[in-house]
């Protein structure tokens, strides 16, 4: 699947540590976060983000305990290396550390799953189960970094066989809070259920469905929705009119929405490129 498709997505998810447990980093990385997150000059925030992770490494470095700090260095890297990096070799080094930032995460706020993780599928389920609300925010964090790391070392098929546990951990996350990173959770099923048509073992109509639930959640203002849902079941439906339906309304869209603004006008951008590109597909 293409290196992006979900993790341009991750963007969103600085939403979901809004407050970190520590006070003073707390302010830090919050802060720091929104600027980023309201920021519509992507430009600047290409060039500027390497010091934000930079930044974040430092942090973590001085309180390597602290899970709100490890996710926030996920989701940066994540984001970062999905959106911006084009070289395969170093998106791969940077969704590297990203996983490795959400798993120390996921160790520290539980055990059980930490270690469920390497166990085989049905054997993972069980403590995947047992997951609660306070979980999500690890879940989420871990399972959006587990599908950056897996899309970027796409051509090992030990990274791809891990997509049934990433399914369902982003599953749980929606039984729990389906509205958690501004629908993240659905977003990314979406994505993994589109990879293929329906003849060859995919499941586009469940996915259709995950989309759908993503752009209801956010009431339309998660641009990003309306693109990968453009992207991965209207073409892969060959359903040219709602494939120019959805992208249309994401360009004529407003990006500037608090929080959402940064992951808005790529969307835009990349609804642009979409559009010129549709006689390719359809």
């Amino acid at each position: 699947m293409p290196r992006s498709a979900v993790t341009l997505a991750l963007l969103l998810a600085f939403a979901g540590c809004a407050a970190l447990g520590r006070p003073a980093t707390s302010r830090l990385a919050a802060n720091l976060s929104a600027s980023i997150l309201d920021q519509d000059d992507v430009e600047i925030v290409r060039d500027g983000a390497p010091a934000y992770l930079l930044a974040i490494d430092g942090l973590i470095q001085n309180d390597p305990e602290n899970p709100e700090l490890l996710l926030t260095g996920a989701r940066l890297y994540a984001a970062y290396a999905s959106a911006f990096v084009a070289e395969e070799a170093r998106a791969r080094r940077l969704f590297d550390r990203s996983l490795g930032y959400a798993h120390r995460a996921l160790c520290i706020e539980s055990a059980e799953l930490c270690a469920a993780v390497e166990l085989p599928f049905g054997d993972f389920l069980p403590s995947l189960s047992q997951a609660g609300r306070s979980d999500v925010a690890s879940l989420y964090g871990f399972g959006s970094a587990w599908a950056g790391w897996v899309q970027a070392h796409a051509s090992d098929w030990r990274a791809v066989a891990e997509i049934p546990k990433i399914e369902a951990l982003m599953m749980r996350v929606v039984e729990l809070d389906e509205s958690y990173g501004h629908a993240g959770a659905h977003l990314a099923l979406g994505v993994l259920l589109t990879q293929r048509p329906a003849s060859l073992g995919g499941r586009p109509e469940e996915g259709r469905r995950h989309f759908e639930r993503a752009v209801a959640l956010t009431g339309e203002r998660n641009l990003i929705a309306k693109v990968l849902y453009a992207q991965h079941y209207a073409r892969l439906v060959f359903d040219r009119a709602l494939y120019d339906r959805l992208l249309s309304e994401v360009i004529a869209a407003d990006p500037r929405v608090p929080g959402l603004t940064l992951s808005n006008v790529l969307a835009v951008e990349r609804a642009r490129r979409l559009l010129d590109e549709a006689d390719d597909y359809f």
